[in-house]
């Protein structure tokens, strides 16, 4: 009986640590003066917060970002907001679900022409919510 016990209970567990993973607060620092910078809106899911674009665009940061947890979700910076459609760099997994987030980005990229930060759904090609980047 302990057996069965400990098989149902060690799979909850270690489910939950995966979750628990993704829901740690972000407290990187928002660049003061960016070269872009956008509201999030929602999408699939409510989105909120700021994402910006440091003055030597190496950066993007996220700024009181909130949003849902999802299976796969990545930070993308993309050309339309289809990402399916459109010429999208991939930042890699979303860092957190709550709080200021900072990704690095490629050099040698024409961030002009990537208008829209994009929460990504992989799995189900969604998208979570968005920010429309403005040059500032």
């Amino acid at each position: 009986m302990k057996n069965s016990s400990l098989l149902f209970t060690l799979p909850l567990l270690l489910i939950s640590v995966l979750f628990s993973a993704c829901e740690k607060e972000g407290t990187d620092t928002p660049p003061t003066n960016p070269s872009y910078k956008g509201e999030f809106v929602n999408g699939a899911h409510t989105t909120k917060g700021t994402a910006s674009i440091d003055q030597g665009e190496s950066t993007l940061t996220l700024t009181n970002f909130k949003t849902d947890n999802g299976p796969d979700v990545n930070m993308y910076i993309a050309t339309s907001l289809n990402a399916v459609t459109s010429d999208y760099i991939d930042l890699g997994d979303i860092k957190g679900l709550n709080g200021t987030y900072t990704y690095n980005l490629p050099d040698n990229k024409d961030y002009a022409a990537y208008k829209y930060v994009i929460v990504w759904c992989v799995d189900f090609d969604v998208n979570f919510g968005y920010a429309a980047l403005v040059k500032q």
